[in-house]
């Protein structure tokens, strides 16, 4: 599978990404293409595009925050047609190598899922579990949403390991978060 990177908007490899996007999530719950082309200006996130057969197979926005020095998976989704072959577990471990590399100061992955106790949301969580993120206790509300959520978190070295604390970890989200919708040029990097 080959994994492609951008961190400039790149309106060809949004196209191929934009198909899963949309079909992963729905218009309430994704940025508008306006705000993710601002966070490229900004040089707040990477795109992340799997290509399998000359086809996008999968697609994951990322950001890196300086702060906290960990990888924030803020999407990522893997074609319909091509789930429950162990692509996304793939893209994970890509994902992991990636930030290794391009990221050296990189301690770990952070992600945030669903806290509501539903099959789909407690499927998503077994899903990261088994690629090795750990759920922390803390349950984040934010104003402007009205689901509530869960930190997950992969360490990439035991002897620095990343905040247990859900707390800490939803610093460095909601940082991200902010700088995402923020109207201004003082969006800067996380």
């Amino acid at each position: 599978m080959e994994h492609v990177t951008t961190d400039s908007w790149d309106e060809a490899l949004w196209t191929e990404a934009d198909v899963i996007y949309r079909e992963a999530f729905p218009e309430h719950g994704r940025k508008s293409e306006a705000i993710v082309r601002r966070m490229f200006e900004r040089g707040l996130c990477t795109l992340h595009v799997w290509r399998m057969q000359n086809e996008a197979a999968a697609m994951a926005l990322t950001a890196f925050d300086d702060r906290s020095e960990v990888l924030i998976v803020d999407y990522i989704a893997v074609r319909r047609s091509r789930q429950g072959r162990g692509i996304g577990r793939s893209c994970v471990l890509q994902l992991r190598d990636w930030a290794v590399g391009a990221k050296p100061e990189c301690r770990g992955i952070v992600i945030e899922v669903e806290a509501e106790e539903t099959d789909e949301n407690a499927k998503r969580i077994r899903f990261w579990q088994s690629a090795g993120f750990r759920l922390t206790e803390y349950v984040h509300v934010y104003i402007w949403v009205p689901e509530t959520y869960r930190a997950m978190s992969l360490g990439f070295d035991a002897a620095i390991p990343l905040a247990d604390d859900g707390r800490e970890l939803f610093k460095a989200i909601t940082r991200y978060h902010e700088r995402a919708y923020r109207k201004t040029k003082d969006g800067g990097k996380v």
